[in-house]
């Protein structure tokens, strides 16, 4: 012992605080990873800085990876937030180009929200947002706009009828309605106005701002002939020599008016037969009805071309019915004539209309050729579609000339942009000729190329490198570029004749090949209907096939019919040879029926749902598959009486020969018929023949487990069988049990014989009916177990004892005494607290507690650690069940009794 003074230890320095500890709360300090999760999490929520959330992460993840994961988090969004940012800006930016064009396509507006929304763009949040809203308000707009565009085509349609209703009324009836005619058709040229003057107007579709132009001219055009004929009728009502207007209702109405008769009347007193023509000869039927028949053709091709709009065909047919009508006229009823007449009048009108309307598609096909060549840069017309349009422009300017008269100032106007922008298409027409020039130069080097290639190609004979190049040659030639057809018909029979002068050879083998091909098809078709199929000569076949398929290729499609008439009679030869070793697996043994049936039952069994029908046929099942080892047991049982049979015949034998005594031979008879066959030496029992039968396992030969080796010397575990590296072994001796031989091991039970096998059917009908089985039974218990623990809380809460379920009922783990504790504690009047005993049983099964029950449940395992020696809840459950039930019953200790026992009781 040492005499210095014994120094207290100071006690140990307080760790020094993490210099983030502060700033977090207290996270790096506080003792458990729930209060430095929650520390970290109200830290977060003060929005701290990115860089002090990187500089939190770095040193957190180090000692909690569970706290640090918030931190992550927050870094992730802040991650996801800056890329949603620029995201936004790229798109906000092309959302206000879009918006300050002058003009919008609504296909690209609804585009960019399509887009954007693939994007990832946050479309919820400003400023895309807002932008949103304003292309939508956008595109409105300018729908908006179109659709008021077709409302004022419709409205100018029904001006016009109105108009048209008006010309059949009296004059006065129509003067009438003068000023408010005048004031809707000022209307609609007002708004018609301003749907052109809109902001909008600019982004409607092209085919809008014609509708509309359309529908105006048209208006103003009737408008306008409607206050010429009105005012024409205020003034013939007010002076007799003025002129009649063009309505013929208001040109009648005037007459009248005058005391002339109408035209109608006009008509009518010409038609009338005159009492003077009574006095001449009757005009024979014949010469009246060939008149009829001249003037009614002529009346037919007049009011059809009148029908088709044509004004110059219209006005020659009139011309030609007026002639006829010089003619014919005094041999024509009136009926005709009248019909004569309005035909004449409808095709004069027609002729002035067509010539305006002539004009006007003169005027519009002037324009079209005379954009020809100002279009907007990057939109010119190539060539060859200004050619089409060119024809189709000079179409339709001889369709207007054959439909009226012709415009001598248009036509120059019209010929001269048509030859001006004719100069790109001679230019276009250059180019495909110098074009043309060099694809034919091409196409025939390359002719030359290919009759090289084919003369240091001649002792070659490889067939796939020629066929290869042949094809390379044809892709070429298809790809030189494009010749006329007069050009390309005298260069193509050139092509043809050097390619088939090239591919000549090749054709050749070819043709050798497919020789080759069906000479082994028809051998294929032997072997595949012999008797015994040899899978040597196939595969030989087959190998001589692929080779020959590798030297000299054909068609695609060819090789492809001649392989499949190769390999079918092989295929049927298999699929012959393994329908007959299916038919031989598939047969059934009466062991094998028997399996069957029994598990035939047992599956009904299953079906029914009674636990005491499944486990009688789950035990039929089982004594019929041991049914099977009784068998093989009778199998062996006849082996060894044969093998018997046997010895006695040898040992009568031995007693006939010479060299022995017969005393011994009698003896030795006589312990051979009292020895018993189990007990016979090995040496002078013959082999008797191996009945062959049905074992689980690899059955290919070479794969047979050989048969159990005598038995060799026992020894210690770990010992050496040799005697130890130094000892001396002595010869070897062939009678010595082998270094691996177990020898026949006497002190292991006898295995059990389980029988021939089964065949594959009956093996997986009798497992698949075990498995249902088990599984109902699973099934029946489980809804037994349920309905056993309802019955029991039942019986609580109406305090019966009657209702207590039986013993057998609630199962093997309620013992008769622990049920017994149950129905006294039902049988008397509810007492006492049920807290903690429901605390130990919950602990004793494991459930989770609710929580507002945590803290009495740490406390009750606190005080039970201090108890050692009483018992624990896992072997006191039955009593504290017993004290639930003298309590009172409530749905949440009902509740918790139930999930407590529903563990207990399996």
């Amino acid at each position: 012992m040492t005499d210095a003074p014994e120094v207290n230890p100071a006690p140990a320095k307080a760790q020094d605080a993490h210099p983030l500890d502060a700033l977090t709360g207290g996270a790096f300090s506080a003792p458990t990873s729930g209060e430095r999760s929650s520390r970290i999490r109200e830290w977060l929520a003060s929005q701290p800085a990115e860089s002090l959330l990187q500089e939190v992460f770095k040193e957190l993840s180090v000692r909690d990876k569970g706290a640090a994961r918030a931190v992550r988090e927050r870094l992730d969004e802040l991650k996801r937030a800056k890329g949603q940012e620029v995201i936004a800006a790229e798109w906000a930016e092309k959302a206000q180009a879009l918006l300050d064009a002058p003009r919008l396509n609504i296909a690209d507006a609804m585009a960019w929200q399509r887009d954007a929304a693939k994007a990832g763009a946050p479309l919820s949040r400003e400023p895309l947002s807002v932008l949103k809203v304003q292309l939508a308000d956008r595109v409105k707009v300018i729908e908006d706009l179109q659709h008021r565009v077709q409302v004022q085509r419709e409205a100018a349609v029904l001006l016009a009828q109105r108009i048209e209703v008006l010309s059949t009324k009296p004059w006065r009836d129509a003067h009438a309605v003068l000023e408010g005619l005048r004031g809707d058709v000022q209307a609609w040229q007002d708004q018609a106005q301003g749907l052109t003057g809109d902001t909008a107007w600019a982004s409607v579709e092209s085919r809008f701002p014609p509708m509309l132009d359309g529908s105006k001219a048209q208006l103003l055009v009737v408008w306008e002939a409607f206050q010429v004929a009105i005012t024409q009728a205020v003034a013939a009502s007010e002076d007799v020599n003025a002129a009649l207007p063009t309505v013929p209702v208001w040109a009648d109405e005037l007459r009248v008016a005058r005391g002339l008769p109408s035209e109608a009347a006009e008509a009518a007193a010409a038609t009338a037969p005159k009492p003077a023509r009574t006095s001449r000869p009757a005009v024979p039927p014949e010469l009246r009805n060939k008149a009829s028949n001249i003037v009614r053709q002529a009346l037919e091709r007049l009011e059809k071309e009148t029908a088709e709009g044509h004004g110059k065909a219209s006005a020659g047919a009139a011309a030609a019915l007026r002639a006829v009508l010089k003619d014919h006229g005094r041999l024509i009823d009136a009926a005709l004539e009248h019909q004569v007449h309005t035909a004449l009048v409808a095709a004069g009108e027609l002729e002035g209309w067509q010539r305006w309307s002539a004009d006007q598609v003169r005027e519009a096909l002037v324009g079209r050729a005379e954009a020809l060549l100002n279009r907007p840069e990057g939109q010119a017309l190539g060539g060859r579609k200004m050619q089409e349009t060119l024809r189709a422009l000079r179409d339709q300017w001889k369709q207007t000339d054959q439909g009226g008269a012709p415009n001598h100032a248009l036509w120059k106007r019209f010929d001269e942009a048509c030859n001006e922008a004719h100069k790109v298409v001679e230019a276009w027409l250059e180019k495909i000729k110098a074009d043309a020039a060099e694809h034919k130069a091409q196409r025939l080097a390359l002719i030359e190329e290919l009759k090289a290639w084919a003369q240091a190609q001649a002792g070659s004979h490889d067939w796939k490198a020629i066929n290869r190049g042949l094809y390379q040659f044809s892709d070429r030639w298809r790809d030189a570029g494009h010749l006329g057809e007069k050009a390309f018909a005298e260069i193509q029979p050139l092509w043809k004749e050097a390619i088939a002068a090239a591919a000549a050879p090749l054709e050749a083998a070819q043709k050798a090949s497919l020789a080759v091909r069906h000479a082994m098809i028809d051998e294929a078709k032997a072997l595949g209907a012999a008797a015994m199929l040899r899978v040597d000569a196939v595969k030989a076949l087959q190998q001589r096939w692929q080779a020959e398929a590798q030297s000299v290729p054909l068609d695609r499609k060819h090789e492809q019919k001649l392989w499949d008439t190769f390999r079918k009679p092989i295929d049927e030869a298999f699929n012959r040879k393994s329908a007959e070793r299916d038919k031989a697996s598939a047969a059934l043994s009466e062991r094998d029926k028997v399996v069957l049936d029994a598990a035939k039952a047992l599956e009904a069994a299953n079906a029914s749902g009674d636990a005491q029908k499944i486990r009688t046929a789950m035990a039929d099942l089982d004594a019929a598959l041991r049914g099977q080892a009784q068998a093989q047991q009778a199998v062996v049982a006849a082996t060894e009486s044969a093998a018997a049979s046997a010895d006695a015949a040898s040992a009568a034998a031995q007693a006939e020969s010479p060299n022995e005594a017969p005393a011994e031979a009698a003896a030795e008879a006589g312990d051979a018929e009292a020895a018993p066959a189990a007990e016979a030496a090995p040496v002078a029992k013959p082999v008797a023949p191996r009945k062959v039968v049905a074992v689980r396992g690899d059955d290919r030969p070479g794969m047979k487990k050989a048969e159990p080796a005598p038995a060799a010397r026992p020894g210690r575990p770990g010992e050496r069988r040799d005697g130890g590296r130094d000892g001396a072994r002595g010869p070897r001796d062939d009678s010595r049990p082998g270094r691996f031989d177990r020898g026949e091991r006497t002190d292991r039970a006898p295995r059990e014989d389980r029988g021939p096998r089964l065949g594959d059917t009956a093996f997986r009908a009798q497992r698949d009916a075990l498995e249902h089985a088990q599984l109902a039974l699973r099934k029946l218990a489980a809804q037994a177990h349920g309905e056993a623990l309802t019955q029991l809380l039942t019986a609580w809460e109406k305090r019966d004892p009657a209702q207590l379920p039986g013993t057998q009922e609630l199962g093997g783990r309620v013992s008769p005494a622990v049920r017994g504790a149950w129905n006294q504690a039902l049988g008397k009047a509810p007492q006492g607290d049920a807290s903690t005993a429901l605390l130990r049983l919950e602990m004793a099964a494991e459930v989770p507690t609710p929580a507002e029950h945590i803290s009495a449940r740490r406390m009750l395992q606190l005080q039970l650690l201090t108890r050692r020696n009483d018992p624990a809840p896992v072997q006191t459950w039955g009593q504290d069940a017993a004290t639930v039930l003298a309590t009172a019953s409530d749905p949440a200790t009902a509740r918790r009794l139930q999930n407590a026992l529903k563990a207990l009781l399996r």
